[in-house]
């Protein structure tokens, strides 16, 4: 045991000293999983035959975000330094996690009688509690949920690992899911952060991807005035009977009766507690009063005579219809008429809202 640990001793001294240092690559290598064997002898060393069990022990020491590891390869065939050398660099560069969690990965080995020992020294940029937090999601509903999870909580940053990562699935596309996602909380939408998304590695199917969010104020009194506003619905929508047949034009009166139409006031806290908001803010409190009663809304972002503006589609009958609370006039519109009244959006993003029959709205 004692000669065990000079070993290591001197391999670890090896490879803080710089030795094999990582390079930066431009292709990907999809590893897959491979059990590799935690050693009788040696509760900190695993043993791998192949590449792709070496790989995995390597990976499986940054999912664990282990700064030292022991690797101990036997029936190998193949140069090792070489090995070595390129499963670290695709682990530390072309793995998803790897890239987003490391900064470098170094490595020093000894032949022993029959095997060789590899020590792994990892330096990391991230902690092993943002490591370990980062959740693998397929598909763009599961991305969706993990922004909508994150923007509920106030968080500042949020990293998911998405697997069959689309080549539309850029920057771009993620920073318009997360505005999407901002409007389907109107209680926690108080105020939309600035948003960062960074994506690791650069290219591939398979890609961490870490969103950075600026509020325009802190968690703290962002939650503290979410229980204010949480409470102002609860206040005006308690007074309504949830079956009432005209329960959406009831929401749009009590809001109205509220709030007024301000220049400036863009969340739903600015027209139920303070009294006062925009289109936007007017938009989310109604939608806000709408998730309280369980009538299906959502918010529309668009324009009227050029100028921005928001409203809802709302759940009605059995269709939907437009419900602009910031205009007198703008209860339970269908698509011709409020295009009439100088409104536009993007009708492929949005639910159609046809001519209704009494019959269908009763029913």
């Amino acid at each position: 045991m004692r000669s065990r640990r000079t070993c290591l001793a001197v391999l670890l001294a090896l490879a803080l000293t710089g030795c094999s240092a990582m390079l930066e690559r431009e292709y990907q290598s999809v590893t897959p999983h491979v059990r590799v064997s935690v050693a009788e002898d040696d509760s900190d060393a695993v043993w791998v035959e192949t590449y792709s069990e070496l790989q995995s022990a390597i990976l499986a020491q940054v999912k664990a975000g282990e700064e030292v590891g022991v690797v101990r390869l036997r029936n190998w065939q193949s140069d090792v330094e070489d090995a070595l050398t390129r499963a670290c660099d695709e682990v530390s560069h072309d793995d998803p996690l790897g890239a987003y969690a490391v900064d470098r990965i170094q490595h020093a080995y000894v032949r022993m009688v029959t095997y060789y020992e590899a020590a792994i020294t990892i330096d990391y940029r991230r902690t092993p509690q943002q490591i370990a937090a980062v959740a693998t999601v397929t598909g763009s509903g599961a991305i969706r949920a993990e922004l909508v999870d994150a923007l509920n909580a106030f968080v500042t940053e949020t990293a998911f690992q998405v697997n069959y990562f689309d080549a539309s699935m850029d920057a771009a596309y993620l920073q318009a899911m997360v505005r999407e996602a901002y409007y389907d909380l109107p209680t926690a939408a108080l105020g939309m952060p600035e948003v960062q998304v960074n994506l690791y590695p650069d290219s591939g199917s398979r890609r961490v991807v870490e969103v950075l969010f600026t509020y325009p104020r802190d968690p703290e009194t962002l939650s503290a005035m979410r229980v204010r506003l949480e409470e102002a619905v609860l206040d005006l929508a308690g007074a309504l009977d949830p079956e009432a047949e005209d329960l959406p034009a009831a929401l749009f009166r009590a809001l109205r009766g509220r709030a007024q139409l301000a220049g400036e006031g863009p969340t739903a806290y600015d027209a139920l507690v303070e009294g006062a908001a925009d289109s936007e803010g007017m938009a989310l409190a109604y939608k806000a009063l709408c998730d309280q009663m369980g009538v299906e809304c959502q918010v529309v972002e668009g324009t009227l005579e050029g100028a921005p503006r928001f409203w809802t589609i709302t759940a009605w009958g059995s269709g939907y219809r437009h419900v602009d609370p910031a205009w007198e006039g703008g209860l339970l519109l269908d698509d011709a008429q409020m295009a009439a009244a100088g409104y536009l959006w993007d009708a492929v993003a949005y639910p159609v809202c046809g001519e209704i029959t009494p019959e269908e709205a009763q029913g």
